[in-house]
């Protein structure tokens, strides 16, 4: 995830103190025994005996062999950087992406097709939201899932709640699957595969699309289309229904609406008696949020829909969500040129 807001100054001072006095510590415990070392692990080992009959002799013995990796807490910690909407863009939608997103969709076109078929989301908008995610599977993190989970469950406060219950996932995930626990990478904050899934999201989401008897989202992208389609749809992707329109405003008072946020909770109706005017034809009764993007000096408006906001429960930022769609146009323009020339 890349970050475009800025946190408050004194937020970043206890961020950095925190991160280098966690580094320190988990410096010094790194290859210690888990038994003797740490005994909130300890009793994390006893919760998953008792609540999973996970055998906790191998449970320790894998967090004997986990390393604390101090980088990761900079990363996760690191102070967000302002930039703006054309500058995250063209990480995104280049010439790169779209030609890789065109390669994808050539080779994976009958895999698309029915997941298009199955959950109703569009093949550009699934190889749109892998190209953003890794690149179509060429960079999925080099980080142990084991190391990364670890690490932020017991060593960054602000959020352990959150990633020792994707650690839970992961062991189970892994009993489930598997695969040894020291064996599968990642990103840095422990999303896993071609399409970047938390440990709890694949075991909740992630579908065997090429029916050979397993869920393998590192290295199958069958798998991994299969997967984004149904998390999509069981966030309520809306077959056939648009996802963002530009719109242009014969009013200034728009604070209201933009004050919102992103969830689409405005009849477009509404927008219309407020001089908020959609470029492309909407009806009166579709629930909307208003959108504001940034381009140097200017300013773009936009209508975003229920599957703007489907696309934001993968990532929640407008940035991201954006690009997703316009990469997912420019793709689809890509693949009906080539389909057109042959």
């Amino acid at each position: 995830m890349i970050k475009h807001s800025i946190p408050g100054y004194t937020l970043r001072q206890i961020l950095f103190v925190s991160v280098i006095l966690t580094a320190h510590h988990t410096v010094c415990m790194a290859a210690q025994p888990v038994s003797a070392l740490r005994p909130e692990i300890k009793r994390f080992v006893i919760h998953m005996s008792n609540q999973h009959s996970y055998d906790a002799d191998a449970l320790e013995e894998a967090f004997a062999r986990t390393n604390f990796r101090p980088e990761i807490l900079k990363l996760i910690s690191a102070p967000a950087t302002a930039i703006s909407w054309d500058e995250y863009r063209k990480r995104f939608v280049n010439t790169q992406r779209i030609k890789g997103g065109l390669d994808f969709w050539n080779k994976y076109a009958a895999e698309l097709g029915l997941a298009r078929k199955i959950y109703g989301v569009p093949e550009e908008i699934i190889v749109a939201i892998i190209g953003v995610e890794t690149s179509y599977g060429t960079s999925t993190g080099n980080y142990r899932i084991m190391d990364a989970l670890t690490t932020l469950a017991f060593d960054f406060p602000r959020r352990a709640d959150y990633f020792r219950e994707e650690l839970e996932s992961y062991l189970l995930l892994a009993r489930e699957q598997q695969f040894g626990l020291l064996d599968v990478k990642g990103s840095y904050a422990g999303a896993i595969g071609i399409p970047q899934f938390m440990p709890s999201s694949y075991r909740r989401y992630a579908v065997d699309f090429d029916h050979d008897g397993e869920i393998n989202l590192p290295g199958s992208a069958a798998d991994a289309i299969g997967s984004v389609g149904n998390y999509l749809k069981e966030y309520g992707w809306e077959a056939g229904k648009p996802v963002a329109v530009r719109a242009q405003a014969r009013s200034e008072n728009l604070q209201e609406f933009l004050d919102t946020g992103i969830e689409p909770l405005h009849p477009v109706g509404k927008l219309r008696g407020a001089g908020i005017i959609p470029l492309d034809s909407v009806s009166d009764d579709t629930l909307s949020s208003l959108l504001e993007l940034k381009i140097q000096e200017k300013r773009q408006l936009w209508l975003g829909f229920r599957n703007f906001y489907v696309i934001t429960r993968y990532n929640r930022s407008t940035f991201y969500a954006m690009s997703v769609f316009e990469l997912a146009k420019a793709v689809r323009a890509a693949r009906l040129s080539y389909t057109t020339e042959r």
